[in-house]
Order: structure tokens, then sequence, then C-alpha cells
């Protein structure tokens, strides 16, 4: 078997991409989700369209898949592996009444700083969707907790109860030890929750059945998996520590490789642990859907080619298409700042694209303060890595290159997942 392939369950849609064991793309498909009534059925019927869209040839030279999903996706299912009620989606927030709770239980446990607390306090968690769901009457049906990539994982290799460290860290798994902490077993809940391994971590082979309908060979192995986002930063090609993806879409998402983890709940910075290294992220509300307010795509790419990215603009702004912001900067309130606004539009867009990049590199000299690696060299991501001028922007106010990725399908860096997997190399 010499190809290996990579399956992203995103937002609203899903992609495949094929891999040689060089990382070469050889295929890749995408297909959008028709506002389904049970997403269950959407997601295994595009899982299974999926694999069956490959060229026959290619498909049975397939050597491992790996799926992605989105983070804090959860379904409840039964000892059969069905699901005993809709899944809740990433941005489901029905829990947030367990937060109090929850606040309450950390406040009452022995450890000062109990691990993972800050990162499951969050209304869309894993956790607390799983403790909403412990107060609905079919709880008692209940045998496995499962993210959307374990279940989708589980439908190919028929084995219940098997996630990973990615996608397990909302739950509250603690992938500084890689185990459950102790105060999880005093929230009654522990049965439910899945076996965690490391992602890629091949589980087992395709069930006979699953293979034979699918055109699959008998050696294709199903890997565990991981989240989106983690999925596109391995496509980008970061591997050392201080490199980081930026990824400009209608928000800036920064994330660092780093040798020491960090945690800080106050901006909302969290770690996912890449093998031996960590993946520091932080989020700003600030990105292109504030520069779609203004500017058409057109607009934004004949006005860019116009402004002198050398020359630093005077003006200082904080774009935000409403109030709050969380990082770099800690304020709810925080109103929009895009006053004064020149008659000239050149130089206008030039005051938000540069104060964007010092956000940026406001948001990277925080995670080095709490002790992130020093950043060396940022890939670009998302819809506004294409545009130069703000690349050239963003790299003088950070003072290391800035380079488009190579790659930015995170199915394509599933598929990595699957090679490396199989392969025994370095998730890093």
């Amino acid at each position: 078997m010499s190809v290996y392939a990579g399956i992203d369950f995103g937002t609203s849609g899903a992609r495949l991409a094929v891999i040689d064991r060089t990382g070469q793309p050889l295929f890749q498909i995408g297909d959008r989700f028709q506002q389904p009534t049970d997403w269950t059925k959407t997601w295994k019927a595009t899982l299974f369209h999926q694999i069956q869209q490959v060229p026959t040839d290619l498909r049975q030279e397939i050597g491992a898949i790996a799926i992605n999903g989105t983070s804090s996706t959860v379904l409840l299912c039964d000892g059969a592996g069905q699901p005993i009620a809709p899944p809740l989606l990433y941005n489901d927030a029905r829990g947030a009444g367990e937060l109090d709770p929850l606040r309450q239980f950390f406040a009452q446990q022995q450890e000062n700083s109990p691990p993972g607390k800050d990162t499951v306090l969050s209304a869309t968690s894993s956790l607390v969707k799983l403790l909403w769901w412990q107060q609905q009457p079919y709880f008692a049906q209940a045998h496995y907790l499962l993210h959307q990539a374990d279940w989708l994982a589980y439908l190919l290799h028929g084995q219940l109860g098997i996630s990973d460290y990615h996608n397990s860290l909302k739950l509250g798994y603690d992938v500084a030890h890689l185990c459950y902490p102790n105060w999880m077993e005093r929230l009654g809940i522990l049965p439910l929750l899945p076996r965690v391994v490391a992602p890629g971590t091949p589980i087992g082979l395709a069930q006979p059945q699953v293979a034979s309908q699918l055109g699959l060979s008998e050696h294709c192995q199903i890997c565990a998996g991981t989240t989106d986002s983690i999925a596109a930063f391995l496509a980008s090609g970061a591997a050392s520590p201080g490199e980081a993806v930026t990824s400009l879409g209608s928000t800036l998402v920064l994330k660092l490789l780093s040798k020491t983890p960090v945690e800080n709940g106050q901006y909302g910075i969290y770690s996912h642990r890449l093998g031996d290294l960590w993946l520091v992220g932080g989020a700003s509300n600030t990105g292109g859907a504030v520069l779609q307010q203004f500017f058409s795509a057109a607009e934004l790419e004949g006005l860019s080619a116009q402004i002198s990215a050398s020359q630093e603009s005077s003006l200082d702004y904080y774009p935000l298409v409403q109030p709050g912001e969380r990082f770099p900067i800690n304020d709810a309130q925080l109103r929009p700042r895009l006053e004064p606004r020149p008659a000239d539009p050149v130089a206008f867009l030039h005051g938000l694209l540069e104060s964007m990049a010092r956000i940026e590199a406001e948001g990277y000299r925080l995670l080095q303060t709490l002790g992130a690696s020093p950043l060396t060299q940022v890939y670009t991501a998302g819809g506004g890595a294409k545009n130069e001028t703000w690349n050239a922007i963003r790299s003088r106010q950070m003072g290391v290159s800035v380079i488009r990725s190579p790659h930015t399908e995170a199915a394509y860096g599933t598929a990595l997942l699957a090679l490396r997997g199989c392969h025994n190399l370095p998730e890093n």
C-alpha cells in the first residue's frame, strides 16, 4: 500500500485528499452539506460517497485513512454505536447553564488549578455538552460519548470508544500527562469517555464488509484522527519550534509551535499537544470580515497593489465588526476603532491592513510573553493569504518572514497524519 487518504469534515462540507508517501497530492474531492435534517446520516453518506469517488486503482492502493472533525462536535451513542440523540455541533451552546455548576465544582476541588479547567469552561466544550446530556431523560441509554471524527472512523473500523488527544482536549483530557484527570471521576461520567490515543495511531483495519462495499484493500488501516484546525496546521509545513501559522479568514487565528505549553483562560489561550511539542493558539475578532464591510474582492486586490508596503501607515485602528475582543486584548466591550477615515480608499485600506498586522504581531508577542517559544517564521493560510501587500506589511510588523503555506487544505494535513501514523513518523 503506497497512498494515504485524509478526510476533512468541516462546518459546511467535507473534503478528501489522497497523497503518496512523499506527500505529493494525487486526488482531491469536496462536497457541501445540503441543510441536512439528520446530520449523522449525512455524515455517513458523505464519508462513503467520497471514498467511492477515488479512482478504483488508487482506492485499492490506500494503505491508511484518517478523519478530522470540527472541534467539540459530539455524539451520544448506545452500546451498538447508534446515536441516541441528534449530535451537538461545535457551536451549540445549549449547555451554557452547566458552566456555573462546573465553576463551583472546580472551586471545591483540592487542586489549586486542576489540569484542563480553563479548556472546558466554555459553553461549547465537549465536557459541557456531556454534562447537559447528563440531565436529559434518555441519558440512561448512553454507553459512549464520541466526537464526530471518532464516530466516522468507527463506521470504518468498527471499534467503539476510541478517540485522539486533539479532539479530547475540550473533553477535559490531560494532554500533558496523557490521562483523564482525577477530578473527572467525581463528575460520574468516566464510563462513557473514550480511550484516548495519539492522533494518527492505527486503530484497526477497515471492516471486511465495509472494505468490500467501498472498494478498499483488506489491508487498509483506519487511524485515529484530529480536529479540522489542527489538520490545517499540519498541512502548512510548519514543523519546528517558533514556526507559526496565521489563518486570515473572517477572523484572525494564530497558532505557534512551542517547546512549552501555554494555558491562559483570560485570553482564551490553550495548547494542543503535537508529539513532543505544543501548538499554542489564540484568536482575534479582527480579520477579513471587517475588510468585506468596506471593499469588494476586486477592490481589495486593486487598492492593495497601490499601497507601499514598506511605508508604515500612521492610522491606528482596531478593526472589528462589532464590539468585543478576547485576544490579544481581553475586553468584551472593546469598541471598533475605525476613525479617522481618510477620503483616499488606498490610505484607508492601508490603515486597516497595518492595524490588523499590529494586532497579529501583538498576539504573537503575548504568546511569547506567556512562555511560548520565540517566533521565527509565519506561514499564512486563509483567503487573506493571497494578498502579498498585506503579507509584506505583516512581515515588517512581526520582524520575521511571512510565506504562503504550500498546502492549506485540512484534508491534506489529515492525509499526512495517516501517512505518519502508519510509518511511526513524528506527529510534527
